[in-house]
């Protein structure tokens, strides 16, 4: 870590960097310096035959940007953007600007899979950024590991998992799931639960290791768990079990655009969250502003990120957010997880001093990115960064209260013993 005049000396440059005023800020913030393109052959760096020229580097963006899952994804794409645009401000990568290609997943898994082959394939992509769901994961993942594509992948996910070609950005199942559940029972007494998620892998896997966790080291009980499609929009059905089992923790991993009806009719129903202990892995200040601050007002969320963090860093990456996407735009986990993505590629290719997957990834473990608005991340030798977990109280406008930080980075541990 930096001393604190270093740090300092970081922000300070950062800040810099965001008001457009010079190159130089950015590789302060970054810890590394661009190349020259004159000094740096496309030759040299790029032996694969990547879309790569004397002046150019071009990499995919891959969301939802239609369908149920858009309400989530859509500040990912903007995240990533403004990393793009920050990064080719500051001179680029290796001395080449940035081009992007964007191509809508449309919350389709198999589209996941034709545009990650389109964007290795067609376009011949340095690094793809993007997915959401472990569905659409799991559907593009072949076909990244087959064309030896690099995809950064910035989704909260269930973990179990760890790929070559993936760099996770986002927390596995012990940075938010078993973190949760600790803190729960710890600080709410919360030792029975029932389960309501929609109907995919994240939550089925997700919900099998929770239980694991509450049965055998919480000695508590599940009382309840229930399933739903994508896009579902009833819940009046299982929000009336839930009121008869009356469980301490509804724990919910609905995604998308369902959320907005469920915390609808659950507000409806008379269930009071003030009251009624809520803790959720699948809301961020995205979903927030579908659902309505007064719907969800009460709920606890466990990310590693909320808008409402208080650093430097954020500070920064908010205002520049806003810049970019209006005073309105709120910015949630997922979001910020994207704008990691970005900056480690870019880190993780200067210190390789190539473009090339395989040299890419041999680089990036170890890198550190000290201007992150979430504080600090480090990427591990399994492809998941350090992180801390957090826990945020929903408020009526909107935004988070922070209630819980976990004090140390939690060390990622994809495989954990016993849960798989």
């Amino acid at each position: 870590m930096a001393s604190k005049d270093e740090g300092t000396a970081h922000l300070r440059l950062r800040r810099r960097l965001l008001l457009g005023l010079a190159a130089a800020p950015f590789v302060a913030a970054t810890g590394s310096s661009s190349v020259l393109a004159a000094e740096t052959a496309t030759a040299a760096v790029n032996t694969t035959g990547l879309a790569v020229t004397d002046s150019e580097v071009t990499v995919g963006i891959l969301h939802s940007v239609t369908g149920t899952m858009a309400i989530s994804e859509t500040g990912a794409t903007q995240a990533e953007k403004l990393a793009f645009d920050e990064i080719n401000a500051a001179g680029g990568i290796l001395g080449r600007k940035i081009k992007v290609i964007q191509e809508d997943g449309a919350s389709d898994w198999p589209t996941f899979a034709e545009k990650a082959k389109k964007l290795l394939v067609n376009d011949h992509c340095a690094a793809i950024f993007g997915c959401f769901t472990s569905a659409s994961r799991k559907a593009a993942l072949p076909v990244i590991e087959q064309y030896n594509g690099l995809l950064y992948y910035p989704t909260f996910y269930e973990g179990l998992e760890q790929s070559k070609n993936v760099i996770y950005t986002g927390q596995e199942a012990t940075q938010q799931i078993l973190a949760s559940l600790d803190w729960v029972n710890k600080e709410k007494g919360g030792d029975t639960f029932f389960f309501i998620g929609s109907d995919y892998i994240w939550p089925r896997t997700s919900n099998k290791i929770a239980r694991k966790h509450i049965e055998s080291v919480l000695k508590g009980k599940v009382v309840g768990e229930e399933y739903f499609p994508f896009g579902h929009t009833q819940f009046n059905s299982v929000i009336n079990k839930i009121k008869l089992t009356k469980p301490k923790v509804i724990f919910v991993t609905v995604v998308g655009g369902s959320n907005v009806a469920f915390y609808k009719q659950l507000k409806a129903s008379g269930i009071d969250l003030s009251k009624q202990i809520l803790l959720t892995l699948s809301v961020t200040e995205d979903e927030v502003e579908g659902i309505g601050g007064d719907n969800i007002a009460g709920a606890y969320s466990c990310m590693k990120y909320f808008q409402s963090i208080e650093n430097e860093n954020n500070k920064a990456f908010v205002a520049a957010f806003h810049k970019m996407w209006g005073e309105k735009t709120v910015i949630g986990d997922v979001t910020q997880a994207a704008y990691l993505g970005p900056f480690l590629w870019k880190m993780a290719c200067e210190k390789a001093g190539s473009f090339d997957v395989d040299k890419v990834v041999a680089a990036s473990p170890g890198l550190e990115f000290k201007a992150a608005p979430e504080g600090y991340v480090r990427v591990d030798p399994n492809h998941h960064l350090w992180s801390k977990t957090r826990v945020g109280k929903a408020k009526a406008d909107g935004q988070f209260e922070i209630v819980y930080t976990s004090p140390e980075l939690i060390k990622p541990d994809p495989f954990p013993k016993g849960y798989q």
